[in-house]
């Protein structure tokens, strides 16, 4: 069992990564309405496209649904703490990808302002975790 000390930290991690990524899917749906930073999906694509600048008009349309499909699928993972470790990997990579992406498109100060290198370092180490406390993983181990 996870030491108690850790095991709520380690949840709150959990479920903020995944609130987090969660909250930049509605964004780029609309559905923050006019709290929403791209406003709809058009928006969105351009701004992957942005900071995709480097790949071809297609390949940069494509990672804006596979950034999208991770940005869902890895949250709901670390939400109901099911196969856990490896969304902890899934969603440090993608945030690193993110974060060099923002860095050379941007500019360092972009990735700092949306906090992307601490949501990335922050998914890492909970990666690290050996146990995981809360989580699917734990009531199929039973």
């Amino acid at each position: 069992m996870t030491d108690p000390k850790v095991q709520f930290s380690q949840l709150f991690l959990r479920l903020a990564l995944a609130v987090t990524m969660l909250s930049a899917v509605a964004d780029r749906f609309g559905w923050w309405g006019k709290n929403s930073a791209w406003g709809n999906w058009e928006n969105f694509e351009k701004y992957t496209r942005q900071l995709t600048f480097f790949l071809p008009e297609s390949l940069s349309r494509l990672s804006a649904y596979g950034a999208t499909f991770l940005e869902i699928i890895l949250p709901l993972m670390l939400f109901f703490g099911y196969k856990t470790k490896a969304a902890a990997y899934g969603t440090g990579f993608l945030l690193l990808i993110f974060a060099l992406s923002m860095t050379i498109a941007l500019g360092f100060k972009a990735p700092l302002d949306y906090s992307v290198w601490v949501g990335s370092a922050a998914a890492f180490l909970l990666a690290g975790q050996q146990e995981y406390s809360f989580t699917i993983d734990n009531l199929n181990k039973k």
